[in-house]
């Protein structure tokens, strides 16, 4: 008996409209790009539950003529092209006659649209791809989609769907982008009956950047536009002082598609090597125009990816352009400036190890280190909470080769067998190298400890954080003078799902107009932290958990915050010095910071010598 079967059409359908449609957010994306295409100037997108039960898009375009009404939610219908040679010159961003036979396939739709040439306009109601209702109604010009229940008649795609803030930021993502491509149009972005963006629509791009991602980056962007074989490259790109911590801030938009390009991105990215940390990645609003000819943009169901037939050519003409407006859009610390700050430092008088000194000048790569390390500490912590005592510890007086290297001298501290608090019970202080590392000196045991003041400090502030969190008593200290953190649409909705997060971690946020917090309070324990910039840190470490239904990773959250211990370089008096190493003492885990890196080394009297030949 033969076990192949010929698929419905139903079942065809629903098929074809998943690998279009994954989630609310595909269908806002798909209308949205119709309207885009009907030559609107006027888009406004609202949502509820996630979009998961409703989504409307109305537009002030074209509209859909009464005779093609029957046809639009037909699979294959498309008033775009005729035939295959048409996709070689395509600009509109849809082109296949899927999105609404799609749509219509998973989700209850009401259409109304009217075009400039009639009086009266069209209702249709569609369910499971056909027409169920057609009425003749008097409407505005244009087209409003409005699209219920999405995956009603797929229960277990449904089950699939993330939480209605998950799928809410994703729809936002979606309207992010496409204003940002379409500076010329005027979108609004209602969620559950609150605007949550709106942008001018009179084509000027940095007022659309200052809408949606806001006037702090707004600032720091370089004007970018150039024409060289055919390919003309505009927009804005960050300068060497701003950068995030993920690629949300990036958007490139190809004949003015915004696509997915790991190829571009990853070109960018090269020229702002040694301008940016390790880690970080620029933010830009790239469009590239060039012969449709010349790239594949039908790779993809959600034509997001894109091939180039030459991608070298692409490549030397994207970085020169970059590269030569890097060269006049740098910015360079004022050295006097920094100076002073030095100075300021060295004055201030610190009574207690929870009250730290400003970040210095080399904040940058001390704040942004932790991106490296969180991977390597969380490694360690899947076996217990340190892998080094898992590791052979090479002993510096048995070593059998004299010709190591001296930094491949230094060996880790054993943790199962030392004892810190008697190990610095015997030692005294003999000064503090670079600024940055705290010199004991043991002469009962005949050994030298050098302790990195900052891995310490913030050893002891993520576990008494840690502690307190763990406790719900989070000390809070309030600010003198609240500071106001202007926010992308996407980081304000962050924040305002994960308030009662950030309440628990010792900050007291409130909102503070269109889009815009105000910090009134953080955790009594960070002393003086640059507070803005670790409410950005925080902010996208959520981000980055989006997958994953927002199941923040506390420790990660505390391993950020604690970029605001004492850094590298910060001048530390005697008083704090032995705070420093009594609290070390106290720490269920005095041997690596909250990165995985190691707090103190040491070395033996013996192998000082034999360096200096003393001893053979």
């Amino acid at each position: 008996m033969s076990k192949i079967k010929l698929l419905d059409e139903k079942t065809k359908a629903q098929i074809a409209a998943g690998e279009v449609i994954e989630r609310p957010a595909s269908v806002v994306k798909e209308l949205i790009e119709n309207s885009i295409d009907a030559e609107s100037k006027f888009i406004v997108i609202e949502i509820k539950n996630g979009g998961k039960s409703y989504i409307r898009v109305t537009d002030d375009g074209t509209g859909i003529d009464k005779d093609d009404i029957d046809y639009a939610f037909f699979r294959y219908s498309t008033s775009k092209i005729r035939s295959v040679e048409d996709l070689n010159h395509i600009y509109s961003l849809g082109f296949r006659g899927e999105a609404l036979a799609s749509i219509s396939t998973i989700g209850k739709v009401e259409a109304l649209t009217k075009t400039r040439d009639n009086n009266m306009g069209i209702q249709v109601l569609v369910e499971n791809g056909k027409i169920k209702e057609k009425n003749i109604i008097g409407c505005q010009d244009g087209t409003t989609m409005i699209v219920k229940d999405i995956f009603y008649n797929l229960p277990v795609r449904q089950k699939f769907l993330k939480d209605e803030n998950v799928e809410s930021n994703y729809i936002g993502n979606i309207v992010n982008k496409l204003s940002l491509g379409n500076p010329n149009i005027s979108f609004k972005y209602i969620r559950d009956n609150k605007m949550t963006l709106k942008t001018p629509g009179n084509g000027d791009l940095s007022s659309c950047i200052y809408s949606v991602l806001g006037k702090e980056i707004l600032k720091g962007l370089i004007e970018v536009k150039s024409t060289y074989d055919s390919i003309k490259v505009y927009g804005l790109i960050s300068n060497n002082n701003v950068y995030r911590g993920n690629r949300s801030h990036q958007y490139i938009y190809i004949n003015g598609r915004y696509i997915k390009s790991y190829f571009l991105s990853g070109i960018i990215q090269e020229c702002y090597r040694s301008l940016i940390p390790i880690n970080k990645y620029p933010v830009f609003i790239l469009f590239i125009e060039m012969d449709p000819q010349l790239i594949d943009i039908n790779v993809h169901p959600t034509k997001q990816e894109i091939k180039f037939k030459n991608e070298k050519a692409v490549k030397d003409v994207v970085q020169g352009i970059i590269r030569d407006s890097l060269k006049s859009g740098l910015k360079i610390h004022d050295i006097n400036f920094t100076e002073s700050k030095k100075d300021e430092k060295s004055k201030e008088n610190i009574d207690y190890i929870d009250i730290v000194t400003e970040n210095r000048d080399d904040k940058h790569y001390n704040d942004n280190v932790y991106d490296y390390y969180n991977e390597k500490i969380e490694e360690q912590q899947k076996n217990g909470y340190n892998n080094y005592n898992e590791r052979e510890i090479v002993v510096i007086d048995e070593r059998e080769n004299n010709t190591q290297k001296p930094h491949e001298e230094y060996n880790f501290i054993d943790n199962n067998t030392v004892q810190i608090k008697n190990i610095f019970k015997n030692c005294r202080k003999v000064g503090i190298l670079f600024s940055t590392y705290i010199l004991l000196e043991d002469r009962i045991n005949d050994y030298v400890y050098l302790i990195d003041q900052h891995a310490a400090h913030e050893r002891i502030m993520y576990e008494k954080y840690k502690k307190e969190y763990e406790n719900e008593n989070v000390a809070v200290q309030m600010l003198i003078s609240p500071e106001v953190l202007d926010l992308t649409n996407d980081e304000l909705n962050l924040v305002k799902d994960n308030k009662e997060l950030f309440n628990k971690l010792g900050f007291e946020i409130e909102d503070f107009g269109y889009s815009s917090i105000l910090i009134r309070g953080v955790p009594l324990i960070f002393g003086k932290p640059n507070n803005k910039e670790l409410i950005y840190l925080i902010i996208d470490s959520l981000n980055n958990n989006i997958k994953s239904n927002y199941e923040v990773k506390i420790e990660k959250i505390m391993k950020i915050a604690c970029t605001s211990a004492i850094k590298g370089g910060d001048k530390i008096h005697d008083m704090e010095i032995d705070s420093l190493i009594n609290e070390l003492g106290k720490a269920e885990n005095p041997f690596t910071c909250p990165h995985g890196r190691p707090v103190f080394i040491k070395m033996s009297r013996k192998d000082l010598e034999k360096e200096f030949k003393r001893i053979i």
